[in-house]
């Protein structure tokens, strides 16, 4: 198989052998695929490709192969790097990791690689950090086949009610309880869920979809930590901290 000009971006790259790289690439008609950049960290004189093959750069990578690891052929940009830093670049980095974390190799999502390149321009956009977040995590669950509607009652198929209280149920997604509960046992109201099916995250809202976000994406997840939420933390960057990056908070 060849595939040339292949509009991706690339969500993590290691150093392989003395010269080359291994790269996880998110693409838009072939979903992620694992690559080896033979000579791609060799100095010569017209530079190296490695410059080009980092994150959140849009490129259009051509390759072949029919096994699992494709060898990439060429390396174009696309457009010029989009501008992230601080909390925004480790936001960025989140977004990337649920990516390698979440998505089959070899599956297509067309319609999520768009949905990746809008939220990276938003972040760069200094548009509501939060809000990014959440849309891509809702937009991700979606393309898994993993849809959660927070203005429907998971069990009994009605309409969730301002006055009442729901639990999370990765079984049923979002069930009606007596009461707030406790820590332990998370609880959200009507009047938030709502708010967050409208996608308006202000206020509780913005609290409720952290810890529901939290909650549903632990279950896709697993027990590995994520790498990004360690990154955020060590770094000190000021913003909204390593709950709003990963997910959790109050």
């Amino acid at each position: 198989m060849r595939v040339d000009l292949q509009p991706a971006y690339v969500l993590h790259g290691r150093p392989y052998r003395d010269t080359s790289l291994l790269l996880e690439a998110f693409t838009a008609e072939h979903g992620r695929i694992s690559l080896v950049a033979r000579g791609a960290r060799r100095r010569s004189r017209g530079g190296s490709s490695g410059a080009l093959l980092q994150p959140f750069i849009p490129l259009l990578l051509s390759f072949s192969g029919r096994a699992e690891l494709k060898t990439l052929t060429a390396t174009e940009a696309a457009a010029p790097a989009v501008p992230l830093g601080g909390d925004r670049l480790f936001s960025a980095l989140y977004l990337n990791e649920l990516l390698s974390r979440l998505l089959h190799r070899n599956d297509p999502h067309p319609e999520l690689f768009a949905a990746y390149g809008e939220a990276l321009q938003a972040l760069a956009a200094a548009g509501q950090l939060e809000a990014v977040l959440r849309r891509f995590e809702f937009r991700l669950l979606d393309e898994l086949g993993y849809h959660l509607d927070c203005a429907v009652d998971g069990h009994s198929g009605e309409a969730v009610r301002e006055e009442c209280w729901y639990s999370y149920h990765a079984d049923h997604g979002l069930v009606v309880r007596s009461g707030p509960g406790n820590p332990s046992q998370p609880a959200f109201s009507g009047t938030d869920l709502l708010l967050i099916a409208a996608g308006q995250y202000e206020g509780e809202a913005r609290h409720a979809a952290r810890r529901l976000m939290r909650q549903v994406l632990a279950v896709h997840l697993g027990s590995a930590p994520l790498k990004s939420r360690e990154l955020f933390r060590r770094s000190g960057a000021v913003g909204p901290g390593p709950e709003d990056v990963t997910g959790e908070g109050q």
